[in-house]
């Protein structure tokens, strides 16, 4: 028999939710049930495999009570109990043993990252298919959006006679370039003259405060130079916006998150795969969160199609640039390995970021 399940933490509960020690047990023995086995749990099958000291009978109608409090319910016609959302969530947030890796998975994780090439996104990637593989859900990770970083320098290069190549680094030594188009061919000395121009009045500012001051901050341009700074004016809003390649979502490997029973069927591996096909609602989820380490189940997920998943993720940084990482998989997931795993993968992000490994 395994040894006794371990007793929950001394937390006061919610007002709204109050369990009682009997209950807050055998709530944890369901979780980690169905955990193991996605299986509905049964009173004998908790009393056989998890030493609550008390009897079945005492166990199921332990098991009644928590289902009329929204903490169980029967999938269908079956005699056994599954977790709800709202049982979850009262887990992570009051009951769960907080873990942390073990050495080997330290190991793990390390190797998988070491030899990686220097570009930031290169290692991200590496860090997301690492999360996919130790965890066994699905890797996600979000770049940093450009809007807070600053402009540290701005270089116009001529391409042909009438258009240049708008390049901007920012501070952590990332690089946005955009083609312009000239309304009339300018030489090397004039977009000389413009891009100095605009690296006096926008270097140390955000790509975010460029946007919105830029028409102000040029409005006494060089003298013979002023139709090529109405180009930028009227086009400000598309040539310094957050760069589109810094809010892509990175996927990692898919192979051991499809291999849980809750994809056994062609159609809920489809919806998975339209799910990983919207990238925009990815980054929406995945962006709009507060800072810190972030835990969204079932139906805390505002957008419709993550409601049957949860998401797990952390915050990396580049600088002041801030990214997100983390795991996307069923209600269902072992949270205290996945947060212990996705905590430490961000914080070997943020190292490396500030060991001056993202070059771009």
């Amino acid at each position: 028999m395994p040894a006794p399940f371990p007793a929950p933490r001394q937390r006061e509960l919610s007002s709204e939710i109050t369990l009682s020690e009997r209950e807050a047990l055998v709530l944890q023995a369901v979780i980690s049930h169905y955990v193991m086995t996605a299986e509905p749990t049964g009173s004998r099958t908790l009393a056989r495999m998890f030493d609550l000291g008390v009897s079945p009978a005492t166990i199921r109608n332990t098991m009644h009570d928590l289902e009329e409090k929204g903490m169980l319910f029967h999938p269908h016609t079956s005699a056994g109990r599954i977790p709800t959302d709202r049982a979850y969530r009262l887990y992570v947030d009051r009951l769960m043993q907080a873990r942390a890796l073990s050495r080997e998975e330290i190991r793990q994780l390390k190797e998988r990252l070491e030899g990686t090439a220097t570009r930031s996104e290169r290692f991200i990637g590496r860090a997301v298919q690492a999360l996919s593989v130790l965890t066994r859900e699905l890797g996600v990770a979000l770049a940093p959006t450009l809007d807070e970083a600053r402009l540290e320098r701005l270089d116009l290069l001529p391409v042909v006679s009438d258009r240049v190549l708008l390049v901007l680094t920012v501070r952590s030594a990332q690089v946005k370039t955009i083609f312009v188009d000239l309304s009339r061919e300018m030489s090397p000395e004039a977009l000389r003259e413009v891009a100095t121009f605009l690296n006096e009045r926008l270097a140390g500012l955000t790509l975010r405060e460029i946007r919105e001051t830029f028409a102000r901050r040029v409005a006494d341009s060089p003298a013979g130079q002023e139709d090529l700074l109405n180009i930028f004016v009227q086009s400000a809003e598309r040539l310094f916006a957050s760069d589109p390649g810094g809010e892509h979502v990175v996927l990692g490997t898919m192979s051991g998150l499809t291999e849980q029973p809750e994809f056994a069927s062609g159609t809920s591996l489809r919806t998975l795969l339209t799910l990983t096909e919207e990238r925009a609602r990815l980054a929406q989820a995945l962006a709009a969160r507060d800072p810190g380490l972030r835990i969204t189940i079932g139906m805390e997920n505002a957008i419709p199609s993550l409601t049957d998943f949860s998401l797990v993720t952390a915050d990396y940084r580049i600088g002041s640039l801030r990214g997100t990482i983390g795991v996307m998989g069923p209600t269902r997931m072992p949270y205290e390995k996945v947060i212990a795993v996705v905590q430490y993968t961000s914080q070997l992000l943020s190292e490396f970021f500030e060991e001056g490994g993202g070059d771009a």
